[in-house]
């Protein structure tokens, strides 16, 4: 049997926040994925990462929200519900206290999100050429 460190349930559980942290999971479900209770998940979790479950989650969530601000024009509501969150007046109350700004001051605190978007060179060309042909390109004249 191999060696396997004991911390290693923690991980399958922090692991399962990072992945599903949109979801409705809860700390129920990561001590589920760590196969301990309840209690003793917390208080090991806690002791091995320097926070509750519950704050771990909250964090990984109100991060992917913040992500979500920058990069994408989606409404604050939209953001709250897609990372996971369910109640707009406690994602902006979380999202305040951990950010120090409330989500729509920083959008705005941030370059707009068009300003990251990344076009291809090739679909610039394409967009960027003359739309009608003057040099009988495309074959609809007869011959000269």
């Amino acid at each position: 049997m191999a060696f396997v460190p004991s911390d290693r349930h923690l991980l399958r559980a922090r692991d399962l926040a990072d992945a599903r942290y949109a979801e409705r999971i809860g700390v129920d479900d990561m001590a589920r994925a760590a196969g301990l209770s309840r209690a003793h998940f917390s208080r090991a979790f806690r002791s091995a990462f320097g926070e509750s479950p519950r704050a771990y989650l909250l964090t990984r969530r109100l991060e992917r929200a913040a992500k979500l601000l920058r990069m994408t024009d989606r409404s604050v509501a939209d953001v709250c519900l897609s990372v996971g969150l369910q109640s707009l007046g406690s994602f902006t109350t979380s999202f305040t206290r951990t950010f120090g700004m409330s989500p729509i001051a920083y959008r705005a605190a941030h370059p707009p999100a068009s300003a990251h978007m990344v076009v291809p060179g090739c679909v610039v060309r394409v967009y960027g050429r003359p739309q009608r042909r003057t040099f009988r390109e495309d074959g609809g004249g007869g011959q000269t």
